[in-house]
């Protein structure tokens, strides 16, 4: 059983959007992971499928694991087609914000999104959503978006308008954004949802591979090269830190996704809880933390990051230099960490 988490009122609130409104535009956040492209390409196919006009938005480059993933192709990235996107929002008479609770997160879509006069809805389960939409669908105790959107389309009484292709979209997010599985993923019910996504025809095998499994040599060499010269551990404080300056990554032809798994790798050393992973990008400094346990990494995030996440898997940025990145991540360690021995 799939139990109607959503408040009914909200689903009848959508539903009406949806049936007065016909020009849609979905959008998600900057530097989108599987969540957020899953998240979006599947509800996109599912409103197509409804007969809807639909846009997919995106603030800059998919990685290119994603790249498999049905309508990718037709994704406007603002970054490679500005006027186009742009004018997708413009003429939206109804917008969607997937996997994101507040306008910064899609960077320089943020005021086009703002002046649009289109009704917003957002449907996300990051916590403490701002305000800036019509309509709010925020589950913050649901383990993707994607899985979201499954329980919004089933709720609705809907699924049997569900693609195979919504379907690939929605469980590639919910497999990327649990780390296939092996955090925020205990309850029951993602099981059960799985079991109807495959009931659609995908081939949950095929999707691991593609999504995580397939590397180039540039990714592999990059990863080992950081494993093996750039991972420092704390073992006082149960830690470890592997960093990246933005020369090192181009050496070895960095492309976005290369890097996607890195921060996990400590956590497979015995005594290991919580791993950061700290690069530098164009116009800040990237922090990805993880951890195992009740060790709950979303708080550094919000607190030092300005960024956020859930227990065990969290983000942020920092604007300053790497080097100032790594001495603040040096800093709190002791704030946080300081009774990990003790726990473990």
């Amino acid at each position: 059983m799939i139990t109607p988490i959503i408040d009914n009122n909200k689903i009848n609130e959508l539903s009406n959007a949806l049936l007065r409104c016909n020009n849609i535009v979905i959008t998600c956040h900057v530097a989108p992971d599987g969540d957020a492209i899953g998240s979006s390409l599947g509800w996109c196919h599912f409103l197509r499928k409804l007969g809807r006009n639909v846009t997919v938005v995106v603030p800059d480059m998919i990685p290119r694991n994603l790249h498999f993933l049905p309508g990718v192709r037709y994704v406007l990235v603002y970054t490679q087609q500005p006027e186009k996107a742009v004018a997708a929002i413009a003429n939206a008479d109804l917008i969607f914000s997937l996997d994101y609770n507040a306008l910064h997160r899609v960077d320089k879509l943020s005021s086009y999104i703002e002046q649009s006069s289109a009704y917003k809805v957002l449907i996300d389960h990051h916590l403490e959503p701002e305000p800036f939409c019509d309509l709010i669908i925020s589950h913050p105790e649901i383990s993707s978006t994607c899985e979201l959107i499954f329980r919004v389309i089933w709720q609705m009484g809907r699924y049997r308008f569900m693609s195979r292709t919504s379907a690939e979209c929605i469980y590639t997010g919910m497999m990327t954004d649990t780390g296939n599985f092996t955090y925020n993923s205990n309850h029951p019910e993602i099981y059960e949802i799985i079991a109807q996504l495959v009931r659609k025809g995908i081939d949950k095998d095929y999707i691991y591979n593609l999504a995580c499994n397939t590397h180039t040599a540039h990714k592999l060499q990059l990863n080992s090269y950081a494993i093996c010269n750039k991972m420092e551990l704390f073992t006082e404080y149960g830690a470890a830190m592997i960093y990246l300056t933005h020369e090192e990554m181009s050496r070895y032809n960095f492309q976005k996704g290369d890097c996607d798994g890195l921060v996990n790798v400590p956590l497979s050393i015995k005594d290991i809880y919580f791993s950061a992973f700290i690069r530098e990008d164009k116009e800040y400094v990237k922090i990805s933390l993880r951890s195992q346990g009740d060790f709950a990494v979303n708080t550094i995030a919000a607190e030092h990051f300005g960024g956020g996440g859930h227990l065990n898997a969290a983000g942020g940025e920092f604007y300053g230099t790497l080097d100032e990145a790594i001495a603040k991540f040096r800093e709190i360690l002791p704030l946080y960490c300081a009774n990990q021995e003790s726990q473990s």
